[in-house]
């Protein structure tokens, strides 16, 4: 009951600001308080919009299509920029070469290139996920790299002192090492994927939820807008849920080294 009730009030105490924010909206909209209701529509009548879309399967359509685009783009990510990453910051010499221009790509902005992409690779499926991949490269790459620079010299040395060979140090000390700061690379990167993709799809897509946005945004269908919007929100905040979830499990022996330590201190 106790833990029901714990339960419970986190609950609300997250949602407190968000449910004031809906509640503020819907009075406004609905009395025509600073808020023009043609332009920015009650919040209910775009839950009902919401649920006209997602039961008709509009919606799944569109959200489909989005995600399977911006899974293949960051699961492309992940795939080059990890050992990539692993290598840059291992072979520091290779690496000091490689980070002025590593610094020049990281800085060029997403969507500016993606009339490049469209021009190199035209404008189907492969522009919009190489969109994604070029998105979502850096934040990893960078993040691995400094992980395996950011591991305690002290144990590198202790193994090596034991006769740890390069391969075995490498596997046991340095990679465990690095993996919380390549998690957190590749969190940030799952919502900057999605986020990447409407963009994209808003410039140039006949399906998706970008596209869904811009034909209604031009057809002046608010209610349709606001509930797509809503709808990115969502895969958004999910994402880095679940995500951020995964990684307090997965790396709760940090916490638990933490506390061990400070508690012996």
């Amino acid at each position: 009951m106790k833990k029901i009730r714990k339960s419970a009030h986190l609950v609300f105490k997250n949602t407190i600001a968000i449910l004031i924010f809906l509640a503020l909206w819907e009075i406004c909209a609905q009395l025509k308080i600073i808020i023009n209701p043609l332009f920015l529509p009650p919040f209910s009548t775009i839950l009902k919009t919401l649920a006209e879309i997602t039961v008709s399967g509009e919606l799944w359509k569109h959200a489909s299509i989005s995600l399977r685009r911006a899974l293949i783009g960051y699961a492309s990510g992940v795939v080059v920029a990890v050992p990539l990453g692993l290598t840059i910051g291992w072979f520091k010499k290779f690496g000091d070469i490689l980070n002025p221009l590593l610094q020049v790509f990281r800085n060029l902005p997403v969507l500016a290139l993606l009339p490049v992409f469209i021009m190199f690779f035209g404008i189907g499926e492969f522009s919009k996920i190489f969109v994604i991949f070029w998105g979502v490269l850096w934040s990893i790459l960078l993040n691995t790299i400094s992980g395996v620079r950011s591991v305690d010299p002290q144990l590198v040395r202790a193994s090596r002192s034991m006769g740890t060979g390069s391969v075995r140090l490498f596997s046991t000390v340095v990679l465990p090492a690095s993996l919380p700061h390549i998690f957190t690379g590749m969190r940030i990167s799952a919502t900057t994927s999605v986020l990447i993709l409407i963009a994209a799809e808003m410039l140039g897509a006949s399906r998706g939820l970008g596209y869904a946005l811009t034909f209604y945004q031009a057809n002046m269908k608010f209610p349709q807008v606001y509930s797509y919007i809503i709808v990115m929100a969502v895969i958004g905040v999910v994402l880095n849920f679940v995500l951020e979830h995964v990684e307090k499990r997965s790396f709760r022996w940090r916490d638990e080294v933490g506390t061990t330590v400070e508690v012996k201190k």
